[in-house]
């Protein structure tokens, strides 16, 4: 999730359609070509973690040394990253892998302008376009017979629909006169977002690969809730005040086959809600997380997907992150839930929790 203090709003605003206007010459990565020898041979298990890192780690001090010791905690062999914005002109796919490799961790990765940054342990043998800026596309090769085509999405965070509620504006995050119990309404200002346009890129790009024989993974920051979660269960639950939501973009990819890992392994949002926002930081001011001071805005919108295939079998999905959440402008913890986390030994990056998913593949 990004957002942006309304004080702040028309200078930022000018800074990112700068930044737009120069992009458009460079915001798709090029189809290339990068064969190399596998140097990690596959053993049938395939770890998968997916994070927002909250502008590269820089809201919080020493948050880039605290990313690359999230990802060596989590000994994940896919890493899908969100909020790249290569700050001063660096290049952070490649600084995290520099700094990986002096943590003792080789990672394959690749520059794009894009706002998502892959790594993998295994080769990226290509870097095809893909026609949003919400998507980063790479292919992997496991092994000399399976090939994975891995996308790391960061997806629109404006028209944050799940506020509305909640008794928010998904827009301008300035409280309502009251909540906004009308799903049409709240699924009109949904769809008022770039998030399903990105979604049907990939559901007909994904297509295609699978024709090929890859195997598809999806993963990062949707800056949306899942359907799976917003039930007839949950109503009454986490400010939802009665609505059931079917969302746009986990409908669609359930329609198209693809499986929501942590939903999937825990089928009761109940018991297992699976928040990713928002975390708990404690090396942070409070003020710094909490966008709804008077509700309560936990949700789950950080997700690993992937297709439903012979070959794929799901062993293992966990949070990682803080325990706590923000609740009603504070840090809290919930002992009620049953949910499992990878704690962080030592300082958390981000305002987001990340998921990690363990995978069996034949």
């Amino acid at each position: 999730m990004r957002k942006i203090k309304i004080g702040f709003l028309l200078a930022v605003t000018l800074v990112v359609t700068v930044f737009n206007c120069d992009k458009t010459k460079k915001e798709y990565v090029e189809e290339t070509e990068n064969e190399e020898e596998i140097t990690k041979a596959f053993d049938g298990t395939l770890k998968v973690l997916a994070l927002n890192m909250w502008h590269e780690g820089t809201a919080v001090n020493g948050g880039f040394e605290a990313i690359s010791e999230v990802i060596l905690q989590t000994e994940a062999d896919i890493v899908m990253l969100c909020e790249t914005n290569n700050y001063n002109e660096t290049i952070f796919s490649n600084r995290i892998k520099d700094k990986m490799k002096t943590l003792g961790v080789d990672y394959y990765t690749f520059h794009s302008a894009k706002s998502s940054t892959i790594l993998s342990k295994y080769p990226i043998v290509s870097m095809p376009s893909i026609g949003t800026s919400s998507l980063t596309k790479c292919i992997i090769k496991l092994d000399e017979t399976t090939q994975l085509a891995v996308y790391g999405a960061h997806l629109d965070y404006t028209h944050y629909a799940c506020y509305l509620p909640r008794g928010y504006d998904g827009i301008t995050w300035k409280q309502l006169p009251e909540p906004i119990l009308d799903v049409d309404q709240i699924l009109e200002q949904n769809k008022a977002s770039k998030r399903d346009e990105a979604i049907s890129v990939f559901v007909s790009d994904a297509a295609k690969e699978q024709e090929k024989g890859n195997l598809v993974f999806l993963a990062g920051d949707f800056n949306e809730p899942s359907h799976l979660d917003w039930t007839e269960a949950t109503k009454d639950m986490f400010d939802h005040n009665g609505t059931v939501v079917p969302w746009h973009n986990s409908v669609t990819l359930q329609q198209k086959g693809y499986l929501d890992a942590y939903r999937h392994k825990y089928p009761n949002p109940v018991t297992h809600p699976g928040f990713t926002w928002a975390a708990y930081n404690t090396h942070v001011e409070l003020s710094k997380l909490t966008w709804t001071p008077e509700a309560d805005d936990r949700d789950r919108i950080d997700f690993i997907y992937y297709n439903e295939d012979a070959r794929v079998t799901l062993e293992d999905v966990i949070v990682v992150g803080p325990s706590g959440c923000i609740v009603r402008g504070q840090g809290a913890e919930d002992t009620s839930l049953l949910d499992k986390f990878l704690l962080p030994q030592g300082k958390w990056p981000t305002d987001h929790k990340g998921v990690l998913a363990t995978f069996k593949i034949k």
